[in-house]
């Protein structure tokens, strides 16, 4: 069952998927359209599942699940993975890839393979300070409050 994300609970579970660019404006129009026929149905045991999404930046995909009135199964999160790879073939994107950091450089968003990021805070081309995009949050609570931080306040701090 498809419902305003900002209607979910901030205990609701969230998966995160950062593309590796910008979402044109068709395309966005045409994910928001894939997404929400994708959750209207989505189901775990056959039991319909109360989530939301959102597409920050053009560039991420946020989708949030009410776990309090009916939580995921393996399959109903398997059907989401495979959903999420339609999309990338359809439109030719990286959203699965975790071994790459998305980070604010300057007024853009950038989108480095992980080693790259390394070189890049040994180098100084980022510090601490950069904010970076933590995408393990795990509820909407942890979305809204620890998403976006600076390095220093994520697991990226590693890295300096």
């Amino acid at each position: 069952m498809l419902v305003d994300f900002e209607k979910l609970p901030d205990t609701s579970r969230i998966w995160i998927y950062q593309a590796d660019r910008a979402f044109s404006e068709e395309e966005v129009k045409e994910i928001r359209t894939r997404i929400g026929e994708f959750l209207k149905q989505w189901t775990a045991h056959g039991s319909s599942l109360e989530a939301g999404f959102e597409l920050p930046y053009n560039r991420f995909i946020v989708i949030g699940l009410n776990q309090q009135n009916q939580a995921a199964s393996g399959c109903s999160i398997d059907a989401s993975v495979h959903f999420i790879q339609e999309l990338e073939r359809h439109f030719k994107l990286v959203l699965l890839d975790r071994m790459n950091v998305t980070f604010r450089q300057g007024p853009y968003i950038a989108y480095k393979p992980l080693d790259e990021f390394r070189k890049m805070a040994k180098n100084r081309a980022v510090s601490p300070n950069t904010v970076v995009f933590n995408n393990l949050v795990t509820n909407k609570f942890e979305y809204r409050q620890d998403w976006e931080v600076p390095a220093t306040d994520s697991w990226h701090k590693r890295f300096f």
